[in-house]
């Protein structure tokens, strides 16, 4: 049945093409018949050039080519018609026409060869994408995650939100984070977080020593990502959670983000934090953080969000609710709890963010996904960003 679909995906634009190609067909025989028609002193030959540009917007230059032919060969019958096939006027129309079709048919050879140089690019760019970001499993340690990524630029995968997961030796560390720079620098501070993060978090035994180890790798490599008159504006907010294997303290660790929500059968709390200043602002100094604990129990879930969640606003100004609309999702497992935010966040926007948006939902492993209240079970598919994959 895939295998099937497939060839199908591959056959509908050759498809759709040759069914195009009837309009200018038709468009020049229409005027061949119609300049036979209409009064000696009125020339409509020189029209047919509308069909090869016509072809140009939907076809390729072959395609594009074969109308051009027979444009000039409809006008070439049509000054034989009327025996003027080598007068002055009709040599120029001919020629003029003949030039015309071969500079469309120049235009797609062009504008195929830039496609295909983007799609190179494009190729190119999601592969170094995903070595960024890459995706996260389905399950790390004794935790069981799921996570979404939406780009807001066109065409993106990642921007300047991040997340990266590792197990330990006494449980599962999570960072995610929201770099403030612009363009390339952001992705570039976004890939020096991840990497640092992959690499202290397993040399680094509390969260406060983590946290500096990243604000001294931000502080020692951020006057390499940009311009110097940028630097007061490029810093990253980072939320780092340490869930060990045996027991239900959690802790938690904020440089300036937005606090996670801990989603429990009676609805949705907001995780309490003492944020420190965001990573780039201050020196390393593990004495400026704070640790802050909470019970998370085998019956919850755990979210946690970048600011282009909470400050999505729709039509009328008014910022997404996620705590509210999360609240109603509590019973689902993380893929499923993603998916409904993911339809709800973008139905708020009008189906377009403008800000980066990333989504981290953790639950024990050793829980049972309780069966959604809200609404009917929904089948999961793949997804581009996530270990255990949400649908688009």
């Amino acid at each position: 049945m895939d295998v099937r679909r497939s060839f199908a995906g591959v056959r509908r634009p050759w498809q759709s093409s040759h069914a195009l190609l009837l309009i200018p067909i038709v468009l020049i025989l229409v005027i061949t018949v119609t300049d036979q028609l209409v009064p000696a002193d009125v020339h409509l030959g020189p029209l047919l050039v509308i069909a090869p540009a016509l072809t140009a917007s939907f076809a390729g230059p072959g395609l594009t080519g074969l109308i051009g032919f027979l444009a000039v060969g409809a006008q070439m019958y049509i000054g034989w018609h009327f025996g003027v096939l080598f007068s002055r006027n009709v040599l120029v129309q001919i020629l003029a026409l003949t030039v015309l079709s071969a500079m469309t048919v120049f235009y797609c050879v062009m504008r195929e060869r830039r496609l295909r140089q983007l799609a190179q690019v494009r190729m190119v760019a999601e592969a170094a994408q995903h070595v960024l970001l890459w995706p996260l499993p389905e399950q790390i340690g004794s935790m069981k995650i799921a996570c979404l990524y939406l780009a807001a630029e066109a065409e993106a995968q990642i921007g300047g939100d991040l997340y990266a997961a590792t197990p330990t030796d006494s449980g599962v560390r999570v960072m995610i984070g929201d770099v403030r720079g612009k363009g390339l620098s952001a992705i570039g501070e976004a890939a020096l977080l991840i990497g640092a993060f992959r690499e202290s978090a397993h040399h680094h035994t509390t969260l406060p020593a983590l946290a500096a180890a990243l604000e001294q790798s931000v502080a020692r490599n951020l006057p390499n990502l940009g311009p110097e008159e940028e630097m007061g504006e490029r810093f990253a907010t980072v939320m780092l959670l340490e869930i060990p294997d045996d027991g239900h303290i959690s802790r938690i660790l904020s440089c300036g983000h937005p606090p996670p929500l801990l989603l429990a059968p009676g609805g949705a709390v907001t995780v309490p934090v003492h944020p420190a200043p965001p990573l780039g602002i201050q020196g390393p100094t593990p004495g400026a953080y704070t640790v802050d604990v909470f019970t998370f129990e085998p019956t919850d879930t755990l979210l946690l969000y970048t600011d282009g969640v909470i400050e999505a606003r729709d039509a009328d100004g008014v910022f997404y609710p996620l705590m509210e609309r999360a609240a109603q999702w509590a019973g689902s497992s993380p893929e499923k709890l993603l998916h409904h935010v993911r339809r709800d966040l973008l139905d708020h926007v009008g189906g377009r963010l403008n800000d980066d948006a990333a989504l981290i939902a953790l639950c024990h492993a050793s829980s049972t996904p309780r069966v959604h209240r809200h609404g009917p079970d929904l089948h999961l598919g793949g997804f581009g960003h996530g270990g255990r994959s949400v649908p688009h």
